[in-house]
């Protein structure tokens, strides 16, 4: 299996995420199964079926959770420097044809969230951006065409 990249901190919450679902989750549900159970003829039983389908979907998340946990190489970003934009690099840029500012931060598949400034390292617009620098200018394919923008900082925080 292949290894991937994740922040200390998408490392805590996929930890606490699967922590959640075995401790929490996973004995809540085995209680509904136990009480549904006492309630009579399994064939005509709505709530065990329910019960037994929520835990199949909960057995399945926690085998793709500890997948990830399992596989994952952890990059404290606080220890990561220098001016090429790679995983951990949080950038600002500017649209070349609207002005427009924005910043991201590239983090794991796992960890993006656009609405936080966390975009994907496998996304269009990283992949566009890895390995440029302040000043450069990177070409991202987007759904209404092809957008410039300047990369106006990296940092790493």
């Amino acid at each position: 299996m292949e290894k991937f990249q994740v922040t200390v901190g998408g490392y805590k919450k996929l930890k606490a995420e699967l922590e959640n679902l075995k401790n929490v989750e996973r004995p809540k549900i085995i209680a509904q199964i136990a009480a549904a159970r006492e309630l009579g003829d399994l064939k005509e039983n709505a709530d065990y079926h329910s019960s037994k389908d929520k835990q199949g979907f909960i057995e399945a998340q926690i085998a793709d959770l500890e997948d990830k946990y399992s596989r994952a190489e952890i990059v404290d970003i606080s220890k990561l420097s220098g001016s090429k934009i790679r995983f951990g690099a949080t950038v600002a840029l500017e649209n070349c044809d609207n002005g427009k500012k924005v910043s991201y931060k590239i983090v794991s598949e796992y960890e993006a969230n656009i609405d936080e400034g966390f975009i994907s390292n496998t996304s269009p617009v990283s992949r566009a951006l890895i390995g440029k620098e302040a000043g450069n200018e990177a070409e991202i394919s987007t759904p209404g065409g092809i957008v410039s923008y300047e990369i106006l900082d990296v940092k790493f925080i």
